[in-house]
C-alpha cells in the first residue's frame, strides 16, 4: 500500500515559526507532525510513502533520511520553488504512487484516526474522512448521507479532515501546473463517485501558532 503526505506548503499563517522550519517539521508532543504521520502509516502497514516538498524541502529530505521508520520506503516529490497546490502536487507524484488507489494525508493535521481502516479499494474515485465542523469552518465542506458524499444534499454537513483514499483516475485530465483539490472533489461528488465516513475522535488542523501550542500541551500531558 502506498501513501502520500502533503508537505510542500509555505505555512503563511504559522509565520514566523515557518520562516526557517517547514510546517510538517514543527513539533507536538515530543516529535514532528511529519514523524507522527510516518509512524502511523508504518503501523498501518503502508510500505511506501511519498512526500511532496517545496518550501525548505531540503530540510524535510534531510529529516526523513535520519528519522524514517524502519521498513518504509520514502520517496520525495520535489516541486521546486513554487508549490503545485494539492491537486497539482498529487498529479506530479502519481508516477511514484503507482496504479493502485493510495492514501493522501495533509502534513499539517494531527488525528487519532485509525489509518488501517481506510478502504483501499473505494467504490468510486475516492473516499474521504470527515470530522465535525470546527468553529472557524462552521459550514463544513460536504454532506454525508450514509456513506455517500454530496456538496449540497441530505445528510449532516461535515468538514474534510485532510485524509483520503484516491484512485489515480480522479486526476485524469488534471493539468501539470498548480491546482487545488477542491474542484476535483466537487466534480466527483456531482457524479456520485465519492464515499466518506465520519471520524468522531481527535482531529486538529494545526494551522496557527495557537492551535500548535494547544495540541502540544494536550499531547505532552498524555
Amino acid at each position: 500500500m502506498n501513501a502520500m503526505i502533503l508537505a510542500a506548503g509555505r505555512g503563511e499563517r504559522m509565520r514566523p515559526l515557518t520562516d526557517h522550519c517547514p510546517k510538517p517539521l514543527l513539533t507536538v508532543g515530543g516529535q514532528s507532525l511529519l514523524d507522527w504521520h510516518l509512524h502511523r502509516l508504518a503501523g498501518a502497514g503502508f510500505e511506501r510513502v511519498v512526500i511532496n516538498t517545496a518550501w525548505l524541502g531540503a530540510r524535510i529530505r534531510d529529516h526523513v533520511g535520519v528519522h524514517a521508520p524502519t521498513g518504509v520506503d520514502i520517496a520525495i516529490s520535489d516541486e521546486g520553488a513554487t508549490p503545485l497546490e494539492t491537486a497539482g502536487g498529487i498529479k506530479k507524484a502519481l508516477p511514484l504512487l503507482g496504479d493502485a488507489p493510495f492514501v493522501v494525508i495533509n502534513g499539517d493535521i494531527w488525528s487519532d484516526f485509525d489509518l488501517a481502516r481506510l478502504p483501499m479499494a473505494p467504490e468510486g474515485l475516492g473516499h474521504l474522512v470527515l470530522v465535525d465542523n470546527p468553529d472557524y469552518h462552521p459550514r463544513g465542506d460536504f454532506a454525508l448521507h450514509r456513506d455517500r458524499l454530496t456538496v449540497e444534499g441530505p445528510g449532516k454537513r461535515l468538514t474534510f479532515a485532510g485524509i483520503g483514499v484516491y484512485r489515480p483516475e480522479l486526476f485524469v485530465g488534471q493539468s501539470s501546473g498548480p491546482a487545488p483539490l477542491g474542484p476535483l472533489l466537487h466534480r466527483a461528488c456531482a457524479r456520485c463517485q465519492l464515499t466518506g465516513e465520519h471520524h468522531t475522535g481527535i482531529w486538529v488542523d494545526v494551522g496557527t501558532p495557537g492551535r500548535l501550542a494547544a495540541l502540544d500541551a494536550r499531547l505532552s500531558a498524555r
